[in-house]
């Protein structure tokens, strides 16, 4: 009996320990990723404006074309060749095209460009007749089944299919948002259920997600996927058309009058009634503008219908439930709000609800359930972070209204891997996420560091190390339980603090001629620097042109009240083009930024 409790203690002890390094890092993940949504939020103003500016036509003529631009033209300027072998759509669809798309998905077919085009004419025409709130009903004969982010994995959806079987009007779905993004399948996973919301309308719905938006959904990202699609003259048109197709998505669904389900959460001003009022689409225009008001910037415009139905647009994408009663600010994402039990008791009452199911966060079983079971968050992408770091899971609805989760987890490594080493793994990458980020931001911690050591001695109290990690980089993570793991510690237990430097495996993120001296800025903004280039390269060509640089320059100094002439523009561009090759490509487009911090730097 002894040593059954000793290995009884010991085993309780280990898993334990293992669950504790799997909550730490899947909470660095999400940190991270909602502090580079929130400094993406901050910097949207300046994207809105490069989108308006390189996305979408801009001349009269292209302007005329956008508006005017009908299926027919599609059809005749887009010819489908006889050499093409994937899947030929014939509109109206029917359920032997959905399944032909998900078979040539699966061998990792393309789709021709001309039926990209028409099945994102006919499902905006389709969401143009939809209210912002569905409203369903389930029977005895069918579930509903709830499934949650899917952000571009594809494999994700085809399990999900596998196991639950197809849209039909026997087995009805709701996809809860957040479809694109972060995965390499955005794309096909927007026709899959783009076809299958145009065969089965009543059948399957789509919420709209915080990432299905111009700024969020990562631009370059989903312009990538399309170069699979579509041919680089028809890029600005059909970024342009789904940009619109986004913005028509439904915002909430409700079962039976009893079931909420929506993106990311409510507030202590939700309002169903009102969200129902106003035309969905022209929020569109102003949301940035209201993510900007909840990152504490100057905001002057809007009426205040449109403010309104601005900010309960922004909570139902972006807020999250917490344990503690109220309704607070989420600054950590920089956007929409935290509500507690009580915000969710007081909407329950006055609409007579029984349940919110919501997405917008990983969970590491797929699931979770709060507020005393009244709130459910279900993310059925799995290993969203890393291979092992999370199971995805959806949600089956009966007539009861009683919630029944399924899990799974698709992977093709993992499966091979014990508990230990699935944890290593995650544990690893989620590591190296935190010191890339922490290298990234190398000058400002040395600096919080040097103030706190007012001795010089190089060494700091583990509270004073873990105040000054916090102060500047805001992840809200538990740095004293992660201090083992980020830097050493002295005999007498103070922290060596230029340790958490020292001996970092970053990869540069850019080609080999970009110097060891620019990691550091690089790290910091490279998805900005990114989406910015993407942006000015209009063609796609991976090259910015000495023309697109004079354009993108004159369009900045009107835009920020500048006055310069074409020499000086000229003159710039011809100093980031190191190599004299009339191109500037990415690595010349960094070092550039790269001066102009280093200027900023010394100038604040």
């Amino acid at each position: 009996l002894r040593a059954a409790l000793l290995i009884q203690r010991w085993y309780r002890a280990t898993m334990a320990r293992i669950e504790m390094r799997r909550r730490y890092s899947l909470n660095i993940f999400q940190s991270i990723e909602y502090a580079d949504e929130q400094a993406q939020l901050q910097l949207s103003n300046f994207f809105t404006f490069m989108m308006d500016q390189f996305s979408q036509p801009s001349t009269g003529k292209d302007k005329s074309q956008k508006s005017s631009f009908s299926l027919a033209e599609f059809e005749r300027r887009i010819d489908v060749p006889d050499s093409y072998y994937g899947p030929r759509l014939k509109f109206p669809l029917t359920a032997a095209d959905a399944n032909a798309l998900l078979e040539a998905f699966k061998n990792e077919e393309l789709l021709h460009a001309r039926y990209v085009l028409q099945l994102l004419h006919e499902t905006r025409r389709v969401l143009k007749e939809m209210p912002n709130i569905t409203y369903l009903s389930t029977s005895y004969s069918k579930e509903i089944t709830v499934c949650g982010d899917l952000h571009g994995k594809l494999d994700d959806l085809l399990m999900i299919f596998y196991k639950n079987g197809l849209p039909s009007e026997k087995n009805p779905y709701v996809f809860n948002g957040d479809f694109v993004d972060r995965g390499d399948n955005s794309m096909e996973i927007l026709i899959i259920l783009f076809a299958f919301l145009l065969i089965y309308p009543n059948d399957l719905h789509l919420n709209r997600g915080n990432h299905e938006d111009y700024i969020m959904n990562n631009l370059p990202k989903i312009g990538s996927d399309f170069k699979k699609f579509i041919s680089q003259v028809h890029g600005k048109v059909i970024l342009y058309l789904l940009e619109d197709v986004f913005s028509w998505l439904p915002l909430a669904t409700v079962v039976d009058s009893k079931v909420l389900i929506l993106h990311g959460g409510i507030s202590d001003t939700t309002d169903l009634d009102f969200l129902n009022l106003f035309e969905r689409s022209k929020v569109r225009d102003h949301i940035h503008v209201g993510l900007l008001l909840c990152c504490g910037q100057h905001f002057t415009a809007c009426p205040h219908l449109l403010a309104c139905a601005l900010a309960q647009t922004l909570d139902i994408l972006w807020s999250d439930p917490r344990n503690q009663r109220g309704c607070i600010p989420n600054k950590l994402r920089g956007g929409g709000c935290y509500f507690g039990p009580d915000i969710t008791a007081k909407l329950f009452e006055r609409y007579n609800l029984k349940l919110l199911i919501r997405s917008h966060e990983c969970k590491q079983d797929g699931y979770e359930i709060v507020h005393g079971g009244k709130v459910i968050t279900i993310f059925s992408a799995s290993n969203y972070y890393e291979d092992g770091s999370n199971r995805g899971a959806y949600i089956k609805l009966n007539p009861d209204l009683s919630p029944r989760f399924i899990q799974y987890q698709v992977s093709r490594n993992t499966c091979r891997q014990n508990l230990q080493e699935r944890v290593n793994t995650v544990e690893g990458a989620a590591l190296k996420a935190l010191r890339e980020k922490i290298y990234a931001n190398k000058t400002d911690l040395m600096e919080a560091f040097i103030n706190k050591d007012l001795t010089g001695s190089g060494k700091l109290s583990v509270s004073d190390w873990a105040e000054a990690m916090e102060s500047v980089l805001q992840l809200e993570l538990p740095w004293r339980t992660l201090r083992s793991q980020l830097v050493r510690s002295s005999a007498d237990g103070r922290i060596e603090y230029t340790s958490c430097f020292c001996d970092l495996n970053i990869e540069k993120p850019v080609e080999e001629q970009v110097q060891s001296s620019l990691v550091e800025t690089v790290c910091k903004y490279r998805k900005d620097l990114e989406m910015i280039f993407n942006f000015i390269d209009k063609d796609q060509s991976g090259l910015i042109s000495l023309e697109e640089f004079h354009h993108t320059w004159k369009l900045f100094c009107a835009h920020v009240g500048v006055e310069t002439d074409d020499e000086a523009i000229d003159k710039l561009a011809n100093t980031i083009d190191y190599n004299k090759d009339g191109n500037i490509d990415f690595s010349e487009f960094l070092g550039a930024f790269h001066v102009v911090h280093k200027l900023d730097r010394k100038a604040s």
